[in-house]
Order: structure tokens, then sequence, then C-alpha cells
């Protein structure tokens, strides 16, 4: 493939590892264009570190299939480059027998991905693998683990450029104009023209779509997820993840604990309706995201069936012990004192014009350009193999339209 010019657009990790993919895996002549200062700013930078194994995903979806193949990659990625991973495991734990049914289709679910080793525990079973926490029945998933994401970028980032690709930082792009030639991308300091051109826009990937003149639905609609970090003195209360069962009445998962690769203990997220597409402080306002937000009918339509939720979700968002009560409903020895507040994320969550959160990647564009609409949960995980599909998208469209 030498000699094809690509541009990609966004450097976060699934953007970093499509620019690197393209240029280590086809020779192709790759420029990495991203706003900021530096690769994984945004959504790579300020989520859990979790590697999924793949528990909750529809079987044959794209998300199951990417996380598997996902999983594998990054397994060999982080060993060639010695970045920190942490294989400590996971329990979802059914605190009633109600949940008991919803954590059985889990399991049969994660059968079906191909996750390995996972298997249901009785009470005594949850004991052994974490004596401080609580719950009837759990679901153990020994090989989820945890990584640095914003290493891994920035090693992608190098490979990158090692293989002659050009990593253009601080250039946010303005214009995307598909001619009979190529495709024009321009910022506010160039403009040049390329072959194929493969938009990972992340938060923006709504507004980049736009520039192309494709709908904006579906519209990012972007949530704010807290964490609180655990005093260093309550760490070895957990050994890997605690997390809670799904409940179908609410659109996120809720409060759940989680190690990072650095020892710290993490408690969180909660999600609720961000006042900006990159606030990652309280109480900072972006007028044009509230408003993007607040004007898009899908977000009322949202809102209006999930009041419940919404409850649920802003007594975590207003209250820090209530936060922490979510937790010690699972780990009751965690006394919440010495509890401060962490990390923020935004998540990027797509929504279309009825009201409904689009759970699987989406994909769109044109034969030169390709649009990743919406890579949610387990996007990080996945970006090695949503980095393999979608150079193999953009080729096949490239060489279908000659």
């Amino acid at each position: 493939m030498s000699g094809l010019r690509a541009a990609v657009v966004g450097g976060g990790i699934i953007g970093t590892a499509v620019a690197r993919h393209l240029a280590c895996h086809h020779g192709a002549d790759v420029t990495l264009l991203e706003k900021e200062d530096h690769v994984g700013a945004h959504q790579t930078g300020h989520n859990s570190g979790v590697v999924h194994a793949g528990l909750y995903y529809e079987p044959g979806s794209l998300k199951a299939t990417l996380c598997r193949r996902g999983v594998d990659l990054l397994q060999e990625f982080v060993t060639q480059h010695d970045i920190a991973y942490d294989e400590c495991g996971k329990v979802v734990v059914a605190l009633e027998e109600a949940e008991v049914g919803r954590l059985e289709a889990i399991h049969a679910r994660a059968v079906a991905n191909g996750v390995p080793d996972v298997a249901m525990v009785d009470a005594d079973g949850l004991r052994a693998l974490e004596p401080h926490a609580v719950g009837v029945r759990a679901l153990h998933s020994p090989h989820t683990a945890i990584v640095d994401y914003p290493a891994m970028t920035r090693a992608l980032a190098d490979e990158l450029v090692a293989a002659g690709g050009s990593l253009r930082l601080g250039q946010a792009v303005t214009t995307l104009d598909e001619r009979g030639t190529g495709v024009r991308v321009g910022t506010a300091l160039e403009e040049a023209e390329f072959d194929v051109v493969i938009v990972c826009g992340g938060l923006q990937s709504d507004r980049l779509a736009a520039l192309l003149g494709e709908p904006r639905d579906p519209r990012i609609v972007p949530f704010f997820g807290d964490y609180f970090l655990v005093p260093e003195r309550q760490r070895s209360l957990v050994r890997g993840m605690v997390y809670p069962v799904p409940d179908p009445r609410y659109p996120f998962l809720g409060v759940h604990l989680t190690p990072r690769v650095d020892g710290a203990l993490m408690l969180g997220p909660n999600a609720f309706l961000s006042l900006g597409r990159e606030s990652y402080r309280p109480r900072r306002v972006v007028p044009r995201d509230v408003l993007d937000a607040v004007g898009f009918a899908g977000f009322w339509r949202f809102a209006a069936g999930n009041v419940a939720a919404a409850v649920r979700e802003s007594r975590t968002a207003v209250s820090p012990r209530r936060f922490v009560a979510e937790a010690q409903r699972y780990v009751p020895e965690l006394d919440g004192v010495g509890v401060t507040r962490g990390p923020r994320g935004v998540r990027a969550q797509a929504m279309d014009s009825s009201g409904r959160l689009v759970d699987d990647f989406v994909i769109t564009g044109t034969d030169r350009v390709v649009l990743v609409r919406n890579a949610p949960s387990p996007g990080a995980t996945s970006a090695l193999a949503i980095a393999e599909h979608v150079v193999a998208e953009a080729l096949g469209r490239r060489s279908g339209s000659r």
C-alpha cells in the first residue's frame, strides 16, 4: 500500500492505533491530527484503566468480537513495550436473589463470547476471592485486567513516528471536503489533500461528521463520571474489581470498586449530564455543549424515560457520602473516612433522535472517509482490534470505488 496518503483525525487511543496500523502494517504515508498538545488527552486519559474481558456484550455483536480480539492484541503490545498491566480479576456481585437471574444471563453471554475461565461462585466462593465483599452469588472473571492506557497511547504514537508517520499536535480539524481526487483536510494552520481519511473524534465525532455533510444523528450527549480515591490504609479491602449486577431500570452501571496500576483504589463512576464535552472540573460550563444537548429532542425523550436513573445519579453527583454508601453495599468495611475526590471522566455517549443510547460501535462515511461515530466501552480495550477493522473497512471502500 506504499504511496497511500492517509490522515487520521483524533489522537485518542483509537485514532492513534488506527494511524499506527496504517503506517506499520500498510506502509501508508500517515498524518495524525490531534487538537490537544498531547495524545490521549480526553477519554483515553480519564477512564478507569479497565481491560474488559467481554462479559456483557451481545454475542456476535461488533463489540463482543472486537473486545475479545482487542484483549489479545493489547496483551501482546503491553508486553512488548513493558507497559503496566495487572490481571487482577473481577467479580460481578449479586447482593440478593432477585439479581441472580441477571447474573446468570451475563455468565451465559460471557461463555458465548469466549471469555476464558469465567465461573459462577456462591457466597463462600465470593469470600474466598474477595474476603471483605458481600453477596449471595458472584460471577468471577479472573482475566479481567487493568492497564495504563495513556502510556499505551504514547507508545502507539512513538511507533507511528518511527514508521515515518507525522504527528501534528495542536491542530483542530475545521474542514473536511471530499473531492474527486481526494479529501481536503483543513486546520487553522494548514490544508492538505489525502487519499483516505479516518475520523476518530470521540467527544467531537458528531461535529466532525457534520463537516463532511453527514447527519448529526447519532448525537453525542456528554455524561460525566466522578471517581473517588480510597485512602491507602483501606486499599487492601479488595484484591481486584468489585462490580454490581447491571440493573435494567437504569442506563448506566452504577458505582463499583476498581484498583489502578499505580496502586490507587477508585470508587465510581457515576453518570450525569455534563455541562461540557471536555469539562473535567466541576462547575466548568461550556454553553455551546449545553445548548447542543438540551436542544436535542432525543435527550428529552431519554430524560423522560429515565427519571429514576436521574434521581439515583444526582444523589451521588451532589453527595460524596451517598457515593461511598453505594460502594459500601458491596464492601461494608469501607468506612469512607479519608476518601477524596479523584479524577472526572466524560463519556462520549451517542444517542439517537428517539432517545435511545447507541450501544454498539457505529462506523459510517463515504468511499474515502470513514467516520467512527460511536466507540463506547470497551473502546479502549478494543482499540487495536478496532484499528484493524476500521483500516480494512477504509481500504475496502477505496478499492471498491476505483
